[in-house]
Formats: structure tokens, sequence, C-alpha cells
């Protein structure tokens, strides 16, 4: 499992456990940390892909089948055990939706709740029309990394840096641009959907979301842009609310 994933805190008594999938050419230690600051009800799994990280010499997924096919064989038996949520940010959240697709569809288990960031869901209007990232020039790519914001200036003005961190991106990018889903003609999830995103980030359809579950949905916007996550007030109220909302799951699963 440690090839998968990263878990800064080990907590086999933990009532709960937390999936967290990265963002476009992320890594995993992002949200492994959060194991160290979220209650010790609560296990924190982060998803490590190949081609970065300790999987470095490992080559890129080539489409989200690879990803869900990996990540379910991995934890399938960990998830029986124990409720647990998904979290995903960007591409993570397309992550996450197609992970718990099919658990559902495949496996008949579905998350306690899922937590999604920064992103439309993957068959809206505004999902299908956008720009195809990944085949961009680097000086193309380059120039809208910068407009998203999240990573440093001085990391993009590092040639060496930039080889390394730029082939995980756009990888990651092709597969989220090639991944198609249907919207569902009813919801096929009951569990409740909380949508995060950032006020001045590029508009999202996050509404579209509602469409997988019959169960609560929430939207809650933050101050800041497409990495307003990152902003540690940001941060803390969400994990404040991931924390509320797990151990509210936690008392309807005992």
């Amino acid at each position: 499992m440690e090839k998968v994933i990263s878990c800064f805190q080990k907590r086999p008594d933990a009532v709960s456990r937390l999936i967290c999938f990265p963002w476009a050419g992320g890594g995993s230690v992002h949200y492994a940390r959060w194991g160290n600051i979220l209650n010790s009800s609560t296990e924190v799994f982060s998803v490590k892909l190949p081609g970065r990280e300790s999987r470095s010499r490992e080559p890129f997924f080539e489409n989200m089948q690879q990803i869900v096919n990996e990540v379910v064989d991995t934890l399938l038996p960990l998830l029986k055990e124990k409720p647990f949520a998904l979290f995903g940010h960007s591409f993570g959240a397309f992550t996450s939706f197609a992970v718990a697709d099919v658990l559902k569809k495949r496996h008949h288990m579905e998350p306690a709740h899922i937590f999604l960031s920064g992103a439309s869901a993957p068959y809206s209007e505004i999902r299908i029309k956008a720009p195809k990232r990944s085949q961009m020039s680097d000086e193309d790519f380059l120039r809208w990394l910068t407009s998203v914001g999240g990573t440093p200036a001085e990391l993009l003005k590092n040639p060496e840096v930039l080889k390394l961190f730029l082939p995980s991106l756009k990888a990651d990018l092709h597969v989220v641009e090639n991944f198609r889903s249907e919207r569902p003609d009813a919801p096929f999830l009951s569990c409740p959907i909380t949508c995060f995103d950032g006020k001045d980030d590029a508009p999202h359809d996050i509404q579209a979301w509602k469409d997988v579950t019959s169960g609560d949905f929430t939207v809650k916007m933050f101050e800041g842009s497409h990495f307003y996550l990152k902003e540690p007030e940001n941060e803390k109220i969400i994990l404040d609310y991931i924390s509320k909302h797990l151990e509210t799951s936690q008392m309807d699963y005992l």
C-alpha cells in the first residue's frame, strides 16, 4: 500500500478514513500532512500517483481508468473496514468522482461524504468546452499556469524545476481532458456532497455535481483563486468542516 498511499499518521483505531486525491501535477505531501492536523478519530490516506515522489521512475498513467483501478485495488479491503470520505481538488475532484462511481457500481459501496473542490462536474457544458491545456506549447502553458496561481514564481522561472514539474502536470491534464462521463439520469449516490471553490477562480459549474447524489448538497465559497485552499485561513475552515462532518458520519455509522 505504501507505494500508492502516503499516510503520515497511521491510526488503526481511527473511526473513519479520509482519502485525498492530488491536483494535476501534485504530490501526496500536502494532504498527507492533514493527518497531523485532524483529530485522532480520522486517518488520512493521500494518493500518490506514478511519475512523482517515490514513484518518479514509473511512467505516468494515460487515462482515468488506470488511476481508478490502482486506487480501488489497493484500498478496497480497507474501505470495507470503516466509514471513509473522499476529498479532491481540481483534477483530484474528477478522480474522486471516478473512484466513487466504480465503488458504487462495481462494489456496492459509497463514501460517508464526498468533498469536491475547484472543479465543474465532468459532464457540464463549462467543463466539456474547456480548452485543452495539455496541448499548449510550453510558453503558453507557463503563461496560463502563472495566471492560475498556486505555483511559486521562482519555481516557474527555474528551468531545472520546470523540467521535473511540467511533465507530471501535463500528463494529469491529458488524463482529465480525455475523461468522459455522461450526466446521470438519476442520482447513483445517496451520500452528502460538499463543493468548495475560490470566489476569484474561473467559473465552475458546481451545481451540476448535485445530479450525482440524492443526499445533502452544499456549496461553500472562499476568498481566493484556484489554489484558495493553500491559504492557511481557508485550509483551517475546510479541515474544521471536514472534521465536523466526519464526526457526524461516524455517529450515523454507529
